[in-house]
Parts: C-alpha cells; sequence; structure tokens
C-alpha cells in the first residue's frame, strides 16, 4: 500500500531546540511523537512526504503545489538562522496531480524555494531526527467551499493510493490559539471546549470526515487555529480507506493546543 504513514502535527517554533531553549523542554511529549513519525517514515521506506499547511500560500481560493526542485527553510523572524538545509521536491508527482486535477479543480503550481513555516518546521524537524524524504507542499484554498475541498483531498487521496511510490502524508496545524490569559490572541472560554471537540471528532474514524466539515465557522476562526483545514484534507485523503485514530499528545503549555494524531491505515477500499 503506498501510503504508509499519516500524521497530525503541530509547527511551534518552541519545537526547534534553537529557538525554543529553555522552553523546549516542555515539549518533550511532543519531541517523543516527532521522533516516533521521523523513525517509521525511515522504516517505511518513504520517498515522498506531502505536508498539507494552512500558511504556503496567501491564495486561498485556489488550491497550489509547490513543484520547486529544492527547497530550503527560512527562520530567521524566530530568531534562529541554521545550516543551510536544502530539500528535495516532489516534481513527477506534481505534475500527474496537476495533469489529473486542474481540469476539475482550480489549481495552480508555484515555484518557492523558500518553505513557509507550517512546512519548514515539520520538514527540519523530521530531518534533524533522521528522516529526509522527497517534499511536496500542497495548500488546500480554505476560501472555497468545503465539499469542494473534500473533493480535492479525496481526488488527491486516490492518486496517492494508487502511485508506485512509497508516500507519507502530514496535516501540519495547531490548535486553538486563545487557551489561556497568556495565549498569544487572550482568552476565549470556548477555545478548550473547540479542541476537545476536534480529539473526539478525529477519534471517531466512521464519522470524522463528515462531523470536521459541520464545524462552526465563527467559532474556528475565533480560536486562532490553523489545523481544521489541512486536517480536513487529510481525512479527505484518508476517508477512501480505514483508518484508526491514536491520539499521541496534547500540549498546552503556552496557550496554545498543540495536537498531535498518528492515522493507522487499516484497509484500502
Amino acid at each position: 500500500m503506498p501510503l504508509k504513514a499519516a500524521y497530525l502535527l503541530p509547527h511551534s517554533p518552541l519545537l526547534i531546540p534553537e529557538i525554543g531553549k529553555s522552553n523546549h523542554t516542555f515539549f518533550d511529549k511532543t519531541t517523543k511523537t516527532y521522533q516516533a513519525a521521523s523513525a517509521k517514515i525511515q522504516a517505511e521506506e518513504v520517498e515522498i512526504l506531502i505536508i498539507l499547511s494552512p500558511h504556503s500560500s496567501l491564495d486561498k481560493k485556489n488550491f497550489q503545489i509547490n513543484v520547486a526542485p529544492e527547497m530550503e527553510i527560512d527562520l530567521k523572524e524566530f530568531g534562529f538562522i541554521p545550516p543551510k538545509t536544502l530539500f528535495t521536491g516532489a516534481a513527477v508527482l506534481a505534475d500527474k496531480i496537476n495533469e489529473e486535477l486542474k481540469g476539475n479543480f482550480p489549481l495552480h503550481l508555484s515555484s518557492e524555494k523558500i518553505m513557509d513555516y507550517g512546512s519548514a518546521i515539520p520538514s527540519y524537524l523530521l530531518k534533524i531526527y533522521g528522516a529526509s524524504p522527497r517534499i511536496m507542499i500542497v495548500s488546500l484554498a480554505s476560501d472555497l467551499e468545503k465539499e469542494v475541498q473534500l473533493k480535492f483531498s479525496q481526488a488527491l487521496g486516490k492518486i496517492i493510493f494508487e502511485s508506485e511510490k512509497n508516500i507519507a502524508v502530514i496535516a501540519s496545524g495547531d490548535l486553538s490559539h486563545r487557551l489561556q490569559k497568556k495565549s498569544p490572541g487572550g482568552y476565549l472560554a470556548k477555545a478548550a471546549k473547540y479542541d476537545n471537540r476536534i480529539i473526539e471528532i478525529i477519534s471517531e474514524n466512521e464519522t470524522a470526515i463528515q462531523e470536521i466539515l459541520k464545524l462552526d465557522d465563527k467559532l474556528k476562526n475565533s480560536t486562532g487555529e490553523c489545523a481544521s483545514v489541512p486536517l480536513s484534507g487529510l481525512l479527505g485523503i484518508l476517508s477512501i480507506s480505514g483508518f484508526q485514530t491514536e491520539i499521541l499528545a496534547y500540549q498546552t503549555e503556552f496557550g496554545v493546543g498543540y495536537l498531535s494524531a498518528e492515522f493507522i491505515i487499516k484497509t484500502e477500499n
């Protein structure tokens, strides 16, 4: 089966030791999930990692795939200039997706050499723990109707499951940014309830994709979260196959919900 691994992983800059510094130790549980994900990607001989990033495009009305042959991270805005770290793109798979889907969806190809931080942070963390597959970054057109987003992710899933390459998919995103008074967006009483609802939704495998599409957009936006769109994309990909969810970590020490989950593929339908 081509899809070897699937995860929801947070992208807090504090997960990078050089940025988090003394605060990095608070992320021990999340760090262990990254280490486990990297080990699995290596063990499964994953050739291509698809990252569904909420920060990879300013154009929210078009699906977008980065087809740059090489990409690198730039985290200067977080006060960190790492050694030059290059990631190889996955242009062949991106071209195939474009050929098969561009007639049915507003799909654009880009060639951005600098990775957005929603894809750079997971890529960098997986790499320092040993995994270095080719990278394909996908933006999921969050301004389009949810039904269109679902159909696109399901069509993408079909191509993934028919591929001859070993593939992993990561939904990159953080949950509520308003869990505490010290949170980046201040405190919102409903933020914790929202995060709990996300955990409930992804734990019910049979109904997960339907329920995540029902989330109230006003509440979702008020929490400051950035995980629901990539997560719904991942669930759309997995909706053509059976899967079981394992919650790996949920940390809130800095007022933001950092949820890590693995989606274990059970059968291919």
